[in-house]
């Protein structure tokens, strides 16, 4: 116990101790503003895509084959509701006006792309467009990349990222 006592005698100098309370001060304000920034920062974030994905319909605009084969890309993963996903035929373009997330099959409806980007209700509402690889022209392709919100999809997995991408992205204004 001597061995002890002066190196507990040293360490209960006022300095430590002063040294000690202003490092445990400094260490909780610091796990409270990380705890502050990390909830300001994300907790928006978390409600906006929930609400995103619980409220907002997915348009898929091509053929039924293409509409089910999309459909079943989405809803298989049990992100998104099956009710949430719908179907505009080709001869219907008119009906997306009501949606705000437009899904359109290339193979299907690629020669009405114009008649699709004049329909939508206005540039915040996000076009993807899924497409086998080099399946459209150069010429298609630049004039496509120069509208807003619009994301062309090659594979079923990228297909889903941009979904829940552009559901983030044009999910303000309370839709």
């Amino acid at each position: 116990m001597n061995i002890i006592q002066p190196i507990i005698d040293f360490f209960n100098h006022p300095v430590f101790i002063i040294v000690g309370g202003l490092t445990v001060v400094v260490a909780t304000l610091g796990i409270i503003y990380r705890v502050v920034c990390i909830s300001l920062g994300v907790t928006p974030l978390v409600f906006r895509i929930g609400k995103a994905i619980w409220r907002r319909k997915v348009a898929i605009i091509g053929s039924f084959e293409a509409f089910s084969f999309l459909k079943d890309c989405i809803t298989d993963t049990e992100i998104f509701n099956k009710k949430n996903v719908i179907h505009v035929p080709i001869h219907n373009i008119e009906k997306v006006k009501e949606h705000t997330i437009l899904l359109i099959d290339w193979e299907t409806s690629g020669n009405k792309i114009d008649q699709i980007f004049l329909a939508r209700k206005n540039n915040n509402t996000a076009v993807i467009i899924f497409a086998s690889v080099g399946s459209i022209p150069q010429d298609k392709m630049a004039e496509i990349a120069n509208r807003s919100n619009t994301v062309v999809a090659n594979f079923k997995g990228r297909l889903l990222n941009d979904i829940l991408n552009s559901l983030i992205t044009t999910s303000f204004d309370g839709q």
